[in-house]
């Protein structure tokens, strides 16, 4: 067992160290894009696509004082953006509601593909 705890915190590790190699090499690759002013090109063998994405998030102070029954606030008890979409599509809530509680973030997705 002591090897596997060994082999566990080894592995955690070097995800630690990819995640950063990644995040970096994910940076340069959009810096590289945006200077080109592409979303899609092809690099050594390589497809690299960008795609803009827009991500919701959420004020909970400001929601709670929104939200029109504390039972809602109940069902959420912490602002989870899939229960908030949930309770959206079944217009419990509308998008008007809670629209002073809402920040849209900006987010660039990275996609390399091999030809």
């Amino acid at each position: 067992m002591e090897q596997k705890v060994r082999d566990y915190f080894e592995l955690k590790q070097q995800q630690k160290e990819i995640e950063q190699r990644l995040s970096v090499l994910r940076d340069d690759i959009l810096g590289y894009c945006a200077e080109q002013g592409v979303y899609e090109t092809e690099l050594g063998g390589y497809v690299v696509k960008t795609v803009l994405q827009q991500r919701k998030e959420y004020d909970e102070q400001k929601l709670y004082a929104i939200l029109p029954d504390p039972e809602i606030w109940r069902l959420l008890s912490k602002v989870d953006n899939n229960k908030l979409k949930s309770l959206l599509k079944l217009n419990v809530l509308s998008e008007e509601q809670i629209s002073s509680a809402v920040t849209v973030k900006p987010i660039t997705l990275l996609q390399v593909d091999k030809l």
